[in-house]
């Protein structure tokens, strides 16, 4: 069978999240991602060389859609505060959408975070980054009192972290949520203000 399109990492990131949504991290293989590209496990390989290495370039790219998402809040218009705001809430409705809209590459993608530690550290740390440059901004404009701005923002990361930490899944859908959410944000920006 011949390809339907050109062989590229980002057509084999593609069709390898398409795999492991259908047959799950413990059964997908290379070979099936090379079938379902009509193309030989070898053309995949020289691509990724390892299966470890296309199962980290996927879940990286997985991760990296929330990153980008959020990078935009905080390129983007607004005071400080709205902008915390506004992060922390796509922040938690992009991992609600995840976990919601396709539960079944939810599940697998918490599979593949548990192997791969080094790159969630590595994506926590990028959003940790993003939360920084705001705290920044507010601290620069006399918006925010705080003393370092990095151990502020890991901190709200922290205080967060039932709104965006795959392990509370479960209780993403249940009723009240919204408001929980709501008061632990006006909770941390009065922080912030007060110092």
């Amino acid at each position: 069978m011949a390809p339907s399109a050109p062989l590229t990492a980002e057509r084999i990131l593609e069709v390898t999240e398409d795999v492991l949504r259908r047959h799950g991290p413990a059964k997908a293989t290379v070979v099936d991602v090379a079938r379902e590209l009509g193309v030989s496990h070898g053309s995949v390989y020289r691509h990724f060389r390892t299966k470890a290495a296309l199962r980290e370039a996927v879940t990286k790219r997985w991760l990296d859609r929330t990153t980008e998402r959020l990078a935009q809040v905080v390129d983007g218009p607004g005071d400080a505060s709205a902008k915390l705001r506004r992060w922390l809430s796509e922040l938690f409705a992009a991992k609600r959408r995840k976990a919601g809209d396709d539960p079944q590459l939810f599940a697998t993608y918490s599979v593949l975070t548990g192997e791969l530690s080094d790159l969630v550290d590595q994506h926590i740390d990028e959003l940790v980054g993003q939360l920084t440059v705001i705290v920044e901004e507010g601290a620069r404009t006399g918006e925010f009192a705080t003393g370092d701005p990095a151990v502020t923002a890991r901190a709200v990361f922290v205080a967060t972290a039932l709104f965006h930490d795959p392990r509370h899944a479960g209780m993403w859908s249940r009723e009240g949520i919204e408001e929980q959410f709501g008061e632990v944000c006006a909770l941390l920006l009065r922080g912030l203000r007060q110092g």
